[in-house]
């Protein structure tokens, strides 16, 4: 089992920053690929960041290509995202999720944080 516990968020204007913190523990030694997804009110869950556990490969969604950064620090099993440049479509509940592949597919990520609202005005 892993726990993963999220912090961060919270409500911005838009051009604005956030950083978003998502701390592993238990069996961390499973963990292959740590990212986040996000879902916005009506929609399905989309893929928007995820990053291998060395932290040399990192797969982005192109709609956030560019303005987040993703990043991992091992010795505290802890991801983070930079989300810059922030727009008001990217207003979703982000959800940190760990899996057995970099793969962006939400259906292969077995474990999932609590998630945490962004939520970005015009």
């Amino acid at each position: 089992q892993v726990q993963l516990v999220q912090s961060g968020g919270g409500l911005v204007q838009a051009g604005g920053s956030l950083r978003l913190s998502c701390a592993a523990s238990g069996r961390t030694f499973d963990i292959y690929a740590m990212g986040w997804f996000r879902q916005a009110p009506g929609r399905e869950r989309e893929f928007a960041t995820l990053i291998g556990w060395s932290g040399e490969d990192a797969l982005y969604a192109d709609s956030v290509k560019g303005r987040f950064v993703i990043s991992i620090d091992r010795a505290k099993s802890t991801v983070y995202l930079q989300m810059n440049t922030l727009l008001p479509e990217d207003t979703a509940v982000y959800y940190c999720a760990t899996g057995p592949a970099l793969v962006p597919d939400a259906r292969l990520f077995n474990y999932w944080g609590q998630g945490t609202q962004v939520t970005v005005s015009s």
